[in-house]
């Protein structure tokens, strides 16, 4: 005889067992008996359920539950400024206009933090990475729309951020909402080091443009943006 019991996918072996004895009557009583399971799986050291051991399975069940909630849950209307939701690949495509940031450079950049311009910017991230480009203006963009190069340091040719030493943590069961705020915090609130395989992003010094829109407040220049060989539609195959 051959033993195929390997072939029947995962096995799952009984740990633990919980007892429920209720009172009756119309104020019902409850108690709760914990068991523990030898090797054969009979039920052994009865004992009244701790609060440690009640705790510990509220935990479990708290995670199971979890794992099966949708990620990127949207809480109310779609804002405007969202272009694509994959709640399944956990995957959002959302743009900002441009604004004014504070941000942040190691000190062998030689560029002092502070506020400046930043161009209208698309953004493409999962839980775990992220890509930026940069608008020429603030219109909402569409299939069509030439993205440029993100005219940041720390990023690639091809748009996706080298996140260095930052400890991403995207909860699974995040909102769309807190998805998005995680993940531009991350990006503008993280030291801005060096130029990504000695490719410069924009047409001009980048260390010298950083300083002149820190030190001047002057709106950020779209002439210096270069085209990107990405576009949206590669993100959406």
């Amino acid at each position: 005889m051959n033993d195929i019991t390997a072939n029947f996918g995962t096995l799952y072996h009984p740990q633990k067992a919980l007892v429920f004895y209720q009172t009756k009557g119309t104020n019902t009583d409850t108690y709760v008996e914990y068991f523990d399971m030898d090797s054969n799986g009979t039920p052994i050291n009865a004992h009244p359920l701790t609060v440690r051991e009640a705790n510990q399975l509220a935990k479990a069940l708290k995670t199971a539950k979890e794992e099966k909630e949708p990620c990127l849950k949207v809480n109310g209307i779609l804002g405007n400024h969202v272009l694509h939701l994959d709640p399944q690949k956990g995957m959002a495509i959302w743009f900002t206009k441009t604004m004014k940031r504070e941000l942040y450079f190691t000190e062998k950049l030689g560029i002092p933090k502070g506020t400046a311009h930043v161009p209208p910017m698309l953004w493409v991230a999962d839980r775990n990475s992220l890509y930026v480009f940069a608008l020429a203006s603030n219109r909402r963009p569409t299939t069509r729309t030439t993205l440029y190069n993100a005219p940041f340091f720390n990023v690639y040719e091809e748009g996706n951020v080298c996140m260095g030493t930052v400890d991403v943590r995207i909860k699974k069961t995040a909102s769309l909402d807190e998805f998005i705020t995680a993940w531009e915090g991350y990006f503008f609130n993280s030291y801005f080091s060096h130029l990504m395989q000695d490719y410069n992003p924009i047409n001009g010094n980048c260390v010298s443009l950083w300083e002149q829109l820190i030190a001047t407040g002057d709106v950020f220049p779209k002439e210096v943006l270069k085209k990107s060989n990405i576009t949206l539609n590669d993100f959406l195959q």
